[in-house]
């Protein structure tokens, strides 16, 4: 199957004498076009889970499938194609090269894999140009205001064609108009491309935008029903 499966995954550290539990039996299928989000406090297993989704690291028990793939099953050398080619990632800063223009930051993702085509930069374009930057191809980073550079972050993460999406608190730098703005663009954009995406965030008033909201906490995995998420997001709204 398609998408981001994580099939009764745990993952257990060990401290001493004791473990300690950051996932407890954690499943969730993500399917092309649709994007989730995973709430919940500090220390509640949101950066593990969205680690072992990422396949930056092992989970202890359980399945990871990437687009059919079980991926605990692969060389270390294969993950990092995996993490390459099949995962886009968009972080809380948007860590941009400060020496490349905006068009070089998306190019540069295909140099890594392989070679730059005609066809990669007519790519890079075209998704500069959905995202609002058709005019800043050419600038470099410390020219950009905080959301503009979000928003070529985004276009990076989308620059392989990767099938999954993860984007881990993409709008903790940024105030509210510019936070609705980037997650509403990276909703579109999964959308419109058939990408199996998820977001964690603290910020609520950014579920609107997602299909599915999960809650986190003590490493439990808690889908939100429509009434719960209903409180939820009109928590948000009643905060902006």
């Amino acid at each position: 199957m398609a998408g981001l499966q994580l099939e009764n995954v745990s993952k257990i550290y060990k401290e001493g004498d004791s473990q300690v539990i950051a996932l407890n039996n954690v499943s969730m299928t993500v399917e092309p076009g649709q994007f989730v989000a995973i709430i919940g406090p500090s220390g509640s297993g949101k950066s593990t889970f969205l680690s072992i989704a990422g396949a930056l690291l092992q989970a202890s028990k359980g399945k990871v499938i990437i687009d059919g793939v079980n991926i605990a099953n692969l060389s270390e050398k294969q993950l990092s194609q995996v993490r390459l080619n099949e995962i886009g990632f968009i972080l809380q800063t948007s860590n941009l090269i400060p020496y490349l223009t905006v068009l070089d930051q998306l190019l540069v993702v295909k140099k890594m894999a392989g070679a730059v085509r005609a066809a990669d930069k007519a790519f890079a374009k075209e998704l500069l140009m959905e995202l609002g930057l058709s005019s800043k191809l050419n600038k470099f980073p410390n020219e950009l205001s905080g959301g503009e550079r979000q928003r070529a972050a985004i276009a990076r993460a989308f620059m392989n064609d990767s099938k999954i999406i993860l984007a881990d608190e993409p709008t903790a730098s940024l105030d509210s108009n510019r936070a609705h703005e980037v997650v509403k663009l990276i909703s579109k954009e999964v959308k419109a491309r058939k990408k199996a995406a998820i977001m964690v965030t603290h910020d609520e008033r950014m579920l609107e935008y997602c299909d599915r909201v999960y809650l986190i906490e003590d490493g439990v995995l808690i889908p939100l029903e429509d009434h719960s998420l209903h409180a939820v997001k009109h928590k948000g709204e009643s905060n902006r």
